[in-house]
C-alpha cells in the first residue's frame, strides 16, 4: 500500500526523467564553481541545492550536509566531491 494513496504514482520513466533533470542541474552548478574551489579545497565535499543554486563545502561531508540542511531543510541535495570528476568514492 502506498504511503500517500491520494497522490498519483509516478511511472518509473517519469522518476528517471526527474532524477536526470535534477542531476543535470546540479552538474551545471558543479561545473561552474568547481574549477576555482578545487584549487584550495581539493577532495572536499560539496552539497548542491539546484533550485537556489546554493552549494556548501566542508572537508567532512556530514558538516557540508548539515550546512545545506540548515538553509534548505526539505530540499533535495546532491553530494559531490571537489575533484576532476565530482565522484565521491571508488567502485
Amino acid at each position: 500500500m502506498p504511503l500517500f494513496p491520494d497522490r498519483p504514482r509516478l511511472s518509473q520513466e517519469e522518476i528517471e526523467k526527474r532524477l536526470a533533470a535534477f542531476g543535470k542541474r546540479c552538474r551545471e552548478i558543479f561545473d561552474r564553481v568547481s574549477p576555482e574551489l578545487i584549487k584550495d579545497h581539493y577532495d572536499w565535499a560539496i552539497m548542491i541545492e539546484p533550485d537556489s543554486g546554493d552549494y556548501f563545502i566542508a572537508r567532512d561531508p556530514k558538516v557540508a550536509f548539515q550546512k545545506a540542511r540548515e538553509k534548505h531543510p526539505t530540499a533535495d541535495i546532491l553530494e559531490m566531491r571537489l575533484n576532476e570528476t565530482g565522484t565521491c568514492g571508488r567502485i
